[in-house]
């Protein structure tokens, strides 16, 4: 089938769906979505609908990106804007079938805003919303929007034209767009895509491979899942486009088991692609053959290191070579291989849609395009984001993020995932993109953006990005396998009071080491989190070794909770509450903790009636207090 056929049916089943009769209702059914509900909603949604005799078209969609405001809806009524709806519960989510679809009141209290040209009484332009305004979604363009599991609806988004345009270019000339358009690697090293495309492109050998890295390991990290689960076709016609550039027959996907939802719908999406005569054999009468497989990784960190990745495919143990030989000149069997990351091979599909100059108009001098991130930990507005390179930290966590918690003061951010740097508030001017971030000490990565307020321990931080390296080392180099357990020994240490005199400069050493002798990627930056909080917060390690104090009041062995006589009631609350009966009193006494029993949980602290306040929870001093329960009002 010519793809003129095939886009012209696409095209249809869309106008058609657009100018459908019946409402339609769109549930944000990722991963994301689903973990906060929506198929609950989903169900009670077809329900409501049953029981009104009521017909309408559901649509299961990807991941808006609002993370916060899960679980969403959307719902468009014949000639009317999309409203989107969020944090639902089934029984609001069938409550507005009755009220929106059947009574026209279309619920501003509930509403996030609206998507369209007209205006809505009380309901704000979705893309006018602060989290949304500075952002610029065009990887993220169809998630959330179409149906990822419908190849029409992509096709009707000018999806698959970039292919039909590559397939009518010289390989060297495709590869000339993805240089111009300044496209780097978004995995995290940033290696410009069309300089390691041509690589492959002019190895010697009939026999080529390419791979899309899908096994994004970082903790709190989930780009690659959701633009897999959004929108599949994205990646998969930018990796049908590379491979046809470089010279290569068959591709792999590997992909983590642990994301069904994104495994289910690339084998859909493939399938789908056979259909269409987009994969397989003479693909659209071009005389280009390419075929994908997908491999399932069992969600070993390192695997996410492409030479062990490699390794995994081909069914050995996951552990990193030395290189060279680069995988460009010899990867996957001993064969020239090009792996790119989810996010790369989505841009490239795009780059070949919309042309490399309009593509290079986002982002800065040096660093093109936009980047997803997933920013979370102690911000207000958790999600998905995509943004122009270039843009300040403090716009992505103040403009985007919506500052922090609770009011709280910001400390320091993580940037990369667990190899990357914690960069703190003198940083928020900073632009985000490759050379400012290797400046300050951290990475890209592949786009995990973790915030840390003022309660955080930057040593108790670090030792659990240690702990997630230490324990994910392949164990192949002794650097790796031996530093991140000696760095991990020492902040223990640190953070349990027996800090000495000389640790810190010890950490500095091992960690400098670990990063210049480690046999790969991941091991070369595992001590990024050393180096960055030591370099920012070494005032907090001094705390920890010198003063044996937690100035965050975090780490267990350096804090103590006592109940303050002048402020207890002995209304026993606390006694009551305490899981291992290390609270001793009885009424109109002054309650007293025992240190020995303690386990530092605070729920003496967390139950005390904040009219009381009578709980203190210190570190580094000792309060003077009873040692048994004494009246009310006698002195100590």
């Amino acid at each position: 089938m010519a793809f003129e056929e095939i886009h012209s049916r696409a095209i249809s089943e869309w106008e058609s769906l657009q100018s459908s009769s019946k409402p339609r209702i769109l549930v944000g059914a990722g991963t994301c979505g689903r973990a906060a509900g929506a198929l609950g909603i989903l169900e009670a949604i077809n329900k409501e609908l049953t029981q009104r005799k009521l017909e309408a078209v559901i649509t299961q969609v990807g991941c808006l990106g609002l993370c916060y405001a899960e679980p969403m809806i959307g719902i468009i009524k014949p000639g009317c804007p999309q409203i989107i709806y969020g944090n639902l519960t089934p029984k609001l989510a069938a409550q507005l079938v009755g009220d929106y679809l059947v009574n026209d009141n279309p619920h501003p209290d509930l509403a996030l805003g609206y998507i369209g040209d007209s205006k809505i009484n009380g309901i704000p332009n979705l893309f006018e919303l602060a989290v949304l305004k500075p952002q610029v979604r065009i990887i993220l363009r169809n998630c959330g929007f179409i149906d990822p599991e419908n190849i029409n609806h992509y096709i009707a988004n000018e999806g698959y034209s970039g292919l039909v345009k590559a397939l009518k270019m010289t390989p060297e000339a495709i590869i000339e767009e993805i240089k111009k358009s300044g496209l780097r690697g978004r995995g995290g090293a940033g290696f410009p895509t069309g300089q390691k495309w041509n690589f492959c492109r002019t190895a010697p050998g009939d026999e080529k491979y390419v791979i899309c890295n899908a096994d994004e390991g970082d903790p709190g990290a989930f780009m690659n899942r959701s633009l897999l689960e959004g929108d599949p076709h994205s990646v998969l016609e930018g990796i049908v486009i590379g491979a046809y550039a470089i010279g290569a027959n068959q591709g792999y996907i590997y992909c983590r088991a642990e994301y069904p939802l994104a495994l289910e719908r690339l084998r859909l999406a493939l399938h789908q692609m056979e259909e269409c005569g987009l994969i397989g054999d003479n693909i659209l009468d071009s005389g280009f053959n390419f075929h994908i497989k997908i491999k399932e990784g069992a969600g070993a960190f390192v695997c996410g290191e492409e030479t062990a990745l490699m390794a995994s495919i081909e069914g050995k143990r996951g552990m990193p070579r030395p290189r060279p030989p680069f995988p460009a000149i010899s990867g996957l069997w001993g064969k020239p291989t090009n792996i790119n990351n989810v996010e790369t091979w989505a841009n490239a599909a795009l780059i070949l849609q919309r042309g490399s100059e309009w593509y290079a108009q986002y982002g800065s001098e040096r660093s093109k395009g936009t980047k997803t991130f997933a920013l979370v930990g102690k911000v207000e507005l958790t999600g998905l984001i995509e943004v122009p390179l270039g843009i300040t930290l403090g716009e992505i966590i103040y403009d985007i993020g919506g500052g922090i918690l609770k009011g709280k003061g910001f400390k320091a951010v993580q940037t990369g995932g667990p190899s990357g740097g914690c960069l703190p508030a003198s940083m928020l001017n900073s632009p985000v993109d490759y050379e400012s971030l290797t400046a300050a000490g951290s990475i890209m990565g592949s786009g995990g953006m973790i915030v840390a307020d003022e309660d955080t321990c930057m040593v108790d931080l670090t030792k659990y990005f240690l702990s997630f390296t230490q324990a994910e080392s392949c164990g192949k180099c002794p650097p790796c396998r031996v530093g991140t357990r000696q760095m991990l020994g020492i902040l223990e240490r640190i953070t349990q009071g027996e800090g000495k005199p000389g640790d810190i400069e010890q950490l500095e050493k091992l960690a400098n080491t670990v990063k210049q002798s480690a046999l790969c990627g991941l091991g070369q930056t595992a001590p990024n989190p050393v180096l960055t909080t030591i370099r920012y917060f070494r005032d907090e390690y001094e705390a920890h070794i010198n003063e044996k104090r937690c100035p965050a009041l975090v780490c267990k062995d350096l804090i103590s909770f006592y109940i303050l006589p002048d402020k207890c009631q002995g209304c026993m609350i606390c006694l009551r509450n305490c899981p291992v009966e290390a609270i001793s009193g009885g009424k109109r006494l002054v309650h007293v903790i025992d240190q020995d029993k303690c386990v530092k949980c605070g729920t003496c602290l967390d139950v005390c009636p904040p009219r009381f306040a009578a709980v203190a929870k210190v570190s580094g001093e000792q309060i003077e207090v009873p040692q048994q329960p004494t009246p009310i009002g006698k002195s100590v």
